[in-house]
């Protein structure tokens, strides 16, 4: 099996296990994988205790290595690797900003931010990892990070409520709304098999939902 898409991004909540199907996804199929460095960004464990302090320099640290990384996959020809699969999408930036900036803040990442975004493609698919949100504290909870501990319940609502009302501006991007609340793709082959399975169908630009992997 080859991959039908030559770029594929895996995006999601927090906890909702993007990094691992984007990884396992590009292991199985020899894709090149783009993964957000997260820890990379000094400014993140200070968000979390002083969020309004430190929200512009963190997304915009964000915004800034995305872009870069993003710019030198997508510009440069991979003659061994011809998939990308990458964990995040670079509108995720913006996203983040509504929720985590304030007005004036906001206004000026925005600005920002559409200077550089028109630069860089979109993807061919779009796989959004639809988790409900004590399953997402569930899961933030067994990986331990300590700088993840203050993390809400309402800061998660809001972000899966700002990506679906994204996602309903972008009529022509394929995007594959998969609900990953009660399934184990990473322990499980043939769940993960069957995900494999319906992210390589042929779709149409607009939203498809997955209520169930099973049935679909």
């Amino acid at each position: 099996m080859t991959l039908r898409y030559k770029y594929i991004t895996i995006e999601g909540n927090i906890g909702a296990g993007k990094t691992s199907l984007a990884t396992m996804l590009a292991k199985q199929f020899d894709a090149q994988l783009v993964l957000e460095q997260f820890a990379d960004n000094p400014f993140l464990p200070l968000f979390y205790e002083l969020p309004q302090r430190y929200g512009f320099p963190l997304e915009l640290f964000f915004m800034a290595e995305r872009f870069q990384q993003l710019k030198e996959t997508t510009g440069n020809s991979q003659l061994f690797q011809p998939n990308v699969i990458a964990d995040y999408l670079f509108i995720k930036s913006l996203l983040f900003a509504r929720i985590n900036l304030n007005e004036e803040e906001y206004k000026l990442y925005q600005r920002l931010f559409h200077y550089i975004y028109t630069t860089l493609p979109e993807p061919e698919l779009l796989v959004y990892l639809h988790c409900d949100v004590p399953q997402l504290l569930n899961n933030i909870g067994k990986r331990g990070r300590s700088y993840e501990k203050n993390i809400s319940g309402d800061y998660l609502q809001n972000i899966q409520d700002t990506y679906f009302s994204y996602f309903k501006t972008k009529e022509q991007l394929r995007i594959l709304v998969i609900d990953s609340t009660d399934i184990d793709f990473i322990h499980n082959p043939n769940t993960y098999d069957r995900l494999v399975d319906i992210i390589n169908r042929d779709y149409e630009s607009g939203i498809h939902y997955v209520k169930n992997i099973y049935e679909y």
